[in-house]
């Protein structure tokens, strides 16, 4: 909870990557919060009314993934806003001529997406696409799995883009950004 917090704050992109993290973590003690309080969050170094805290916020959760269908699959309502916001500031950025380095950036991954989509989802938007991507490598890593020099450097290009959209979404955000072009 805390962690989110600070994440979405700071960096929507990981925020996001945390949460679907998070999701997978409840689906791992088949939601329930018992066994997450006694085996997870107890772990955690903090207080008891941190640690009550921290139950509630799973609790939610839980309540969330079971009322959404999401229990087995799939992403809380919340998540999904956060990656529809994120798909519409891409779109608004592209489609600007204030931002060359983003479109410039955005060109330079579009090989490593189209790539992606042909081999997944071809129905995923290009941005959950690069999110897709980065979350699977995540898990091969927690798995201590091998990964391609090729995927790696996808990897890293991804990254540095969705970093630059994440700076964009939290200066949208906190400052408002003027997508018309200047005459």
């Amino acid at each position: 909870m805390y962690i989110s917090q600070k994440l979405r704050q700071e960096n929507i992109a990981e925020y996001l990557l945390y949460m679907w993290q998070v999701e997978d973590l409840i689906r791992a003690y088949d939601c329930y919060l018992p066994s997450i309080r006694r085996n997870y969050i107890s772990q955690f170094e903090c207080t008891e009314e941190e640690r009550d805290d921290l139950t509630d916020w799973y609790a939610n959760l839980i309540r969330m993934m079971t009322e959404e269908g999401c229990r087995e699959a799939g992403h809380i309502q919340i998540n999904k806003v956060v990656m529809q916001q994120l798909i519409e500031l891409h779109r608004q950025l592209l489609s600007s001529p204030k931002f060359p380095f983003y479109s410039a950036e955005y060109f330079k991954v579009l090989p490593f997406i189209v790539e992606l989509r042909n081999r997944g989802d071809k129905e995923l938007d290009e941005i959950e696409t690069c999110f897709d991507a980065l979350y699977g490598v995540m898990l091969l890593r927690l798995r201590k799995q091998e990964i391609s020099a090729d995927t790696l450097h996808a990897v890293k290009e991804i990254t540095t883009f969705l970093g630059m959209l994440s700076d964009y979404y939290k200066k949208d955000k906190t400052e408002g950004i003027d997508f018309e072009s200047e005459t």
